[in-house]
């Protein structure tokens, strides 16, 4: 039986702006560096540098960016830069609260690092949240398809009782993969639309 019972929201990109690529797109202009695949690059790096699971530094993921970007600037000013570019989305706030009230267990999945840490001690949103789920901790990324498996195991519930949201169509994918239901975040409208369908299907399930 499909019947969602967990919602879990990616952060930037779904729950805020997506901060990380507006910041280094900001960078980027500032700087006049080729902004074609800056966030590209800073994706690899923070994967690559181990920061985002954990084994890497933030001091690791700042020295690769530069060095395979030439951006300039220490660690401190470029985060302030890219924490510039996360603003909270009120109405998601919102929509999390009521499928709470309803008994939805609600949780955060994402691969934000211990910034995810800072940025909720600037917007306290993890009150919103029963679990979150961070790969800087978990050690593991949304990257790797087990990881959808293991939040599962810690809900307690099948895959297919976990309804999973993201701005990322690969992350979607691997998410449907690993057994969840899972919509891509396009937009709140569609998005809207869409959880309401989801939620109506699992309840006639």
């Amino acid at each position: 039986m499909n019947h969602v019972r967990a919602v879990l929201f990616d952060f930037g990109g779904v729950l805020a702006e997506e901060g990380f690529s507006n910041g280094l797109n900001a960078i980027a202009a500032e700087q006049r560096l080729p902004a074609d695949n800056i966030t590209e690059e800073g994706m690899r790096a923070v994967y690559d540098s181990g920061y985002v699971t954990g084994v890497g530094s933030e001091a690791d993921f700042w020295s690769m960016l530069r060095k395979r970007t030439g951006m300039s600037g220490d660690d401190r000013e470029l985060k302030a830069r890219m924490f510039d570019g996360f603003i909270m989305r009120p109405w998601m706030l919102e929509l999390v609260s009521r499928l709470r009230a309803q008994g939805y267990t609600v949780g955060i999945l994402s691969d934000q690092t211990d910034w995810l840490d800072e940025l909720d001690a600037k917007f306290h949103f993890y009150r919103y949240f029963d679990r979150i789920y961070n790969s800087y901790y978990l050690g593991k990324g949304k990257r790797d398809p087990s990881h959808f498996i293991d939040v599962a195991v810690d809900l307690g519930l099948p895959p297919a009782n976990v309804l999973f949201v993201d701005d990322s169509a690969d992350n979607v994918a691997r998410a449907k993969a690993a057994g969840m239901q899972a919509i891509v975040y396009v937009d709140n409208e569609r998005f809207v639309q869409a959880l309401e369908d989801t939620l109506a299907q699992s309840v006639r399930a």
